[in-house]
């Protein structure tokens, strides 16, 4: 069962790549305005994904010391700080508030 989930999925993934090269690329290159926003989806997906595990436990929503350092990474990011001061920063400011709780 496992296997035939393993085989199901990688041939899925194989599909999804064939149907971008040959059905999305070409459109992509005759639109200019769609390849654009299709180059920030990839942000998006990710600033969602960190936003989703700095605010929830399990089903319930968390507002604590993250949330902080997540504020403090958006507004170092927003100010095109280089990344090791980004981390750094959000990683100081969550260790900071969690001492001092």
């Amino acid at each position: 069962m496992t296997t035939v989930a393993i085989v199901a999925l990688a041939a899925g993934v194989w599909g999804q790549r064939l149907a971008g090269m040959f059905l999305v690329g070409p459109l992509l290159d005759r639109r200019p305005v769609l390849a654009q926003a299709a180059s920030l989806i990839p942000a998006a997906v990710i600033c969602a994904v960190i936003v989703q595990l700095s605010i929830a436990d399990g089903k319930s929503l968390v507002i604590d010391e993250r949330l902080a350092g997540l504020a403090v990474a958006g507004v170092l990011v927003w100010r095109k700080a280089p990344f090791i001061v980004i981390v750094v920063a959000a990683a100081a400011t969550t260790a900071a508030l969690r001492a001092i709780a």
